[in-house]
């Protein structure tokens, strides 16, 4: 199954053309496999709140490593409702096979949709392993290896680590597409060329 999300509040957006065209080419590649959609931005999975503190403490506590036995946490009415909104979200992820994440960059990290996604999944010891991850992203200025903003890349550098680190999945691909803000800035004018060249990459990866 592929779980698909996106998290730009653009609804005319490159993360989001980057997605919908893996998404259809894996669709197409797969179709009895089975898909997800969530939208983000238009519908936000709310934040966490103290029952849901509550319920990972459990888990912590009593080395609950099944995803399936979550559920045993639940043991008041705040911890019910915590675990009404997340279990759809779990549901979600166990079932994938791949998980598409459609995100720009946001003042050099993630959107707060998409962090407030993660925080309702993750729990500690928590293993996704045999699961893919794709993010295709759109940045507005250049963050790969050997430019200048290589080391405020808080995106795909906190994403990639949060994979490995919390989730222990090293089958991850980032397609970019860099430099979006060539084209309404004239101060970036010049570097529309070699936006069109990133853009055009990561449109080529994505169909793949």
């Amino acid at each position: 199954m592929l779980l698909h999300l996106d998290a730009s509040a653009r609804r005319a957006s490159v993360s989001r053309e980057l997605s919908d065209i893996y998404a259809a080419n894996w669709r197409t590649a797969n179709p009895d496999a089975g898909y997800v959609y969530r939208d983000l931005a238009a519908q936000p999975v709310p934040h966490i709140r103290e029952a849901w503190t509550e319920l990972c403490d459990y888990v912590l506590a009593n080395q609950i490593t099944d995803i399936n036995r979550y559920v045993e946490a639940v043991h008041t009415p705040e911890q019910a409702e915590a675990w009404d909104i997340l279990q759809p979200l779990l549901d979600e992820v166990v079932a994938a096979d791949v998980i598409l994440i459609g995100t720009p960059m946001y003042n050099f990290s993630i959107p707060s949709s998409l962090k407030a996604w993660l925080d309702q999944i993750t729990f500690p010891k928590m293993s996704l392993r045999g699961r893919r991850f794709v993010v295709t992203s759109a940045r507005g200025g250049a963050y790969g290896p050997g430019t200048p903003r290589e080391p405020v890349d808080h995106q795909e550098r906190y994403l990639r680590d949060f994979f490995l680190g919390h989730f222990n999945v090293e089958d991850v691909t980032f397609i970019n597409a860099e430099l979006i803000n060539a084209r309404i800035d004239p101060n970036l004018a010049h570097l529309r060329e070699k936006h069109q060249e990133s853009y055009e990459a990561a449109l080529k990866e994505a169909a793949k």
